[in-house]
């Protein structure tokens, strides 16, 4: 089963969930309208539709293939991204300044979680020229950004962003690149980077590598770390000393090139500066963040197509009788309630993860839009509050909702030849990379939490009840129990949060760290129900007017299921996190047997 974009429902996310009619209200977005958001996004489906998500599994077959240090991508692959550029999709959230739209995050968050959808191996690519985008605006002298920054946007080239090396993964303190001033304004990198999406390709004719190295007198540790623009080609036209070594054989993406990347075989490639000598971790974090946003919405994505596929399998494959199925002939396996409950937790939580992602992109859009300082302030810190939240939430239902795809399938989900098993192989990576989950939950505790001495999180713990006191005004039997497993759920949220900030200001690490992975899954089951419940609030006033779309009694529906069979989670989580660091007394005795 090819994909078909849920425009539907990610306009009434946008609107009723994440604040997109709130945001025109205020005046936020002056260029866009709800409705020439939804034409957008209408056409952004149909080419997600029509044009990437037909490679998919051709590109998952075929791969990339590296040849005298040139990759050659899938078939198909290089005339999509030809048509995808034309089309004016990667201009679409760039700066205006230099060819792009200037369209909000929100929006284009739309747009990644379709050509993520549509195929994640052709998705990811633009992703990270995107964020590159984003930190040569920001942080870029004017040469440089006038230099290269309206090809970026048009898409004529790719950007990638060279962190990790052998030796150092998530640890940066660790790197040994290095970056010689030549005297001149420039400098030679030398060094070897590894796992870079993107690396080498046909798709154009050149990349720019954002590449993170030490200068000869860097202070020691993260530091001491500065960021270079490295380009394929120079401005001259001449190669610049930068190859790819290999490319990965990986488990999933694999018509996604990950190059091993050598810089300084020749006495060194030539790069510029970006930012401050010494300051590339905080210039880097600017495309990093806006990466593991983009990272959140593939979850979402796989998690999409996966469920699809799942419910048009189960919609024709016919096996047993279900309860309430025909009296003779083996019923669709939709009709058992196992499979039902499958589908139900894959379509649920794939809608909260995809709220959380969406409120997220909301915030960074406030956090650069808002008229007065203190209120970019406010919408900065709830953005860094959700954002390991959305990177790690949903990259990890992304995982599980294309497992209960695979289960759905049977035995015809372990063999390749439905596809589903690649959507499981395809999510995998998501977790890992652009900081691992457990990383990102370090980050929500240590960081996030004590963001404005608490206050940040604890608006966002009102804000759910606020949401729950709605849901036990309404009267409507649909709702079920709604409102009290979601004040459950959040009322555990808050205890949980309250013993955290104390082990923090307490320098009680152990004990913060230990409840980190629980207490992100926690927050996440209490923000995604409280997201849905948000949603299935505007829903029922929509009936109420007379609105007669079927999906507004599925929203519903769907909301009182997260609440009452999956946000019932949060209180062993909870139990968790203020269980504490007490399983380390014994973990090296038990890890030892």
């Amino acid at each position: 089963m090819s994909y078909r974009a849920p425009v539907s429902d990610i306009v009434f996310t946008m609107r009723h969930v994440a604040g997109l009619d709130r945001a025109l209200r205020d005046g936020l977005y002056p260029d866009l309208s709800a409705d020439l958001a939804q034409t957008i996004l209408e056409e952004a489906g149909r080419f997600a539709n029509d044009v990437i998500a037909p490679l998919n599994r051709e590109g998952d077959k075929h791969g990339v293939v590296l040849k005298d240090g040139a990759i050659t991508t899938a078939p198909g692959w290089k005339e999509a991204y030809k048509a995808w550029t034309e089309a004016g999709w990667n201009a679409l959230p760039g700066p205006v300044d230099y060819g792009g739209q200037g369209l909000p995050t929100l929006l284009n968050s739309a747009c990644v979680e379709m050509w993520n959808s549509a195929s994640m191996a052709f998705g990811i690519g633009p992703v990270l020229t995107m964020g590159a985008i984003e930190a040569l605006a920001q942080h870029g002298s004017d040469d440089l950004k006038g230099r290269y920054l309206e090809k970026l946007v048009s898409g004529e080239w790719t950007a990638t962003m060279n962190l990790t090396e052998p030796q150092a993964g998530s640890d940066l303190a660790a790197l040994r690149s290095r970056a010689e001033p030549a005297g001149d304004g420039t400098y030679r990198i030398t060094g070897q980077k590894i796992f870079i999406t993107y690396g080498e390709h046909d798709l154009t004719d050149n990349i720019v590598h954002l590449v993170l190295a030490r200068l000869p007198d860097a202070p020691a540790g993260t530091r001491g770390i500065s960021l270079f623009l490295v380009p394929k080609f120079l401005p001259d036209g001449t190669r610049n000393d930068v190859r790819c070594h290999s490319i990965e054989h990986k488990l999933g993406i694999h018509a996604s090139p990950t190059c091993t990347m050598i810089f300084g075989d020749h006495g060194g490639a030539v790069g510029w500066l970006v930012g401050e000598e010494n300051r590339g971790l905080a210039c880097m974090f600017t495309m990093m963040n806006n990466a593991r946003l983009a990272v959140g919405l593939q979850g979402v994505a796989i998690a999409e197509r996966a469920y699809q596929q799942a419910l048009g399998y189960a919609s024709e494959r016919r096996q047993g009788r279900a309860p309430m199925g025909a009296v003779e002939g083996m019923s669709p396996i939709v009709a058992h309630p196992d499979v039902q409950r499958n589908l139900l937790t894959m379509k649920a939580l794939t809608a909260a993860s995809r709220a959380i992602c969406y409120m997220t992109a909301e915030a960074i859009d406030r956090a650069h839009l808002e008229q007065d300082a203190a209120s970019r302030k406010k919408a900065h810190e709830r953005a860094s509050l959700l954002t390991p939240v959305a990177k790690a939430f949903s990259t990890d239902i992304g995982v599980e909702v294309a497992s209960l795809g695979v289960q759905v399938h049977g035995g015809m989900g372990y063999v390749e030849e439905t596809g589903a098993a690649q959507h499981l192989r395809d999510a995998r990576i998501a977790p890992i990379y652009e900081g691992t989950n457990g990383i990102q939950a370090i980050d929500l505790v240590t960081r996030k939490l004590p963001l404005s001495g608490g206050e940040t999180v604890h608006a966002q713990i009102a804000a759910m009840r606020a949401v729950v006191t709605r849901l036990m005004k309404e009267a409507t039997p649909a709702f079920g129990a709604t409102a009290a497993r979601l004040r459950d759920a959040i009322e555990s949220l808050d205890r949980a949060t309250s013993f955290l900030l104390k082990a923090v200001s307490s320098n009680a690490p152990s004990e913060a760290l230990a409840g980190a992975t629980p207490y992100l899954r926690l927050f996440a089951l209490a923000q995604g129900g409280a997201a849905l419940a948000e949603g299935a609030l505007a829903a029922n006033a929509l009936m109420a007017s007379g609105d007669t779309d079927p999906a507004h009694p599925a929203r519903i529906a769907l909301c009182r299921f997260f609440a009452e069979n999956i946000a019932v989670g949060a209180k062993g989580l909870e139990d968790t996190v203020l269980g504490g660091a007490s399983f380390l007394q014994d973990a090296d005795l038990a890890l030892a047997s």
